[in-house]
């Protein structure tokens, strides 16, 4: 496992009583995890979203038109992906940000050959703005990212150890699946990642492992390829 996508949702980087902005010990630690696996030489390309500050505004949002709303969220994800490069910086670990919407500012535009030299001389890149196109989520854009950067894996991190056949937070009867496979999770409707992100999965031999992220020192066992959450195949 030499190069991984790894997807983190905004609500990861959030204060979990109120799920919004960035609580400073979370980052560090995420941070701290990713630096870990670097350094042991797995090439880390990550996807950020950007729930734990555009959920704050959706409210406001619902009147908008559907391309404008998602435009926000895009904005969203790129404070979440400088705010991550800060902490990894501070760790001493070599970090790009690439923004899929033009801000030279503060990201390198995407490029997909790029990133991957970035990846290839050991920096960690961090994919921001999803796709650039309203209409996809940002694990439409980990699915796409992880195919253009031949990725051997997906990692997608939750607040959940795994798939499961109910909602685990409000059914305790939830099973959990070890291994599934990507029709199953369509079939059953399972609500891991919407259908585009999967179906690019499939059509890529992409596997993609669902794991708690939140749990300390799981960011690195999954990048470190234990076999955490559950596998999609």
């Amino acid at each position: 496992m030499s190069r991984i996508l790894l997807k983190l949702s905004g609500e990861s980087f959030a204060d979990p009583d109120s799920n919004f902005g960035i609580q400073p010990e979370t980052i560090e630690r995420i941070a701290s995890e990713i630096t870990e696996a670097n350094n042991k030489g797995i090439e880390i390309g990550v996807v950020v979203g950007g729930g734990n500050f555009f959920r704050g505004v959706q409210e406001s949002a619902k009147n908008m038109a559907q391309a404008n709303a998602d435009y926000m969220g895009m904005l969203a994800t790129v404070i979440n992906a400088v705010a991550l490069k800060d902490a990894l910086d501070k760790n001493g670990t070599q970090t790009r940000v690439q923004s899929a919407i033009t801000m030279t500012a503060v990201a390198e535009p995407y490029i997909r050959l790029r990133a991957i030299r970035h990846l290839e001389k050991r920096r960690v890149v961090i994919f921001a703005a999803g796709t650039g196109n309203p209409y996809f989520t940002t694990d439409t854009a980990a699915s796409l990212r992880a195919a253009e950067i031949e990725a051997t894996l997906m990692l997608k991190s939750t607040r959940v150890n795994g798939v499961f056949n109910k909602d685990p937070e409000k059914d305790k009867d939830a099973e959990k699946f070890d291994e599934i496979s990507y029709k199953e999770v369509v079939s059953s409707k399972l609500k891991v990642m919407d259908l585009t992100a999967i179906t690019l999965c499939e059509e890529n031999k992409m596997p993609i492992r669902v794991f708690d992220g939140t749990t300390k020192g799981n960011i690195y066992k999954a990048l470190s390829g234990e076999s955490l959450g559950t596998l999609i195949k």
